[in-house]
């Protein structure tokens, strides 16, 4: 049974910073792919970045690529979602997922089988 839990969400302004992190339960964490998705209101939700189970691949929505890092760390099972340069549109429920079956590190939410509850990121204008 694997567990993810989203910490690092808030409130912060156009060009600020964020890290989101998620931490998960599971003694084969390190052979898992990680992702992060997003939800806005009203729209579905999609890819914004994932990495591979050694960080030997790491893949990035072309909408944060340069403004937003994702990083893992297998001793501690956890993940990290540094965002930088935060604009207004990245406003949404961040969601931490888990493919524990591939390990592909896809931009598919259908590769994923694991979510975490999600993290609420406002950024205001």
């Amino acid at each position: 049974q694997v567990t993810l839990v989203e910490s690092g969400g808030g409130l912060v302004q156009a060009g600020g910073s964020l890290r989101l992190s998620c931490a998960a339960s599971g003694r084969t964490f390190s052979n898992y792919a990680m992702g992060w998705f997003r939800q806005a209101p009203g729209k579905e939700r999609e890819f914004v970045a994932a990495i591979r189970r050694s960080s030997e691949r790491t893949l990035y929505a072309d909408i944060v690529k340069g403004r937003f890092t994702m990083s893992r760390d297998n001793a501690k099972k956890t993940v990290a979602l540094q965002m930088n340069s935060l604009k207004p549109e990245d406003t949404a429920v961040y969601y931490c997922s888990a493919d524990t079956r591939w390990g592909l590190g896809s931009s598919s939410p259908t590769d994923y089988n694991v979510w975490g509850q999600g993290t609420k990121v406002t950024v205001s204008s």
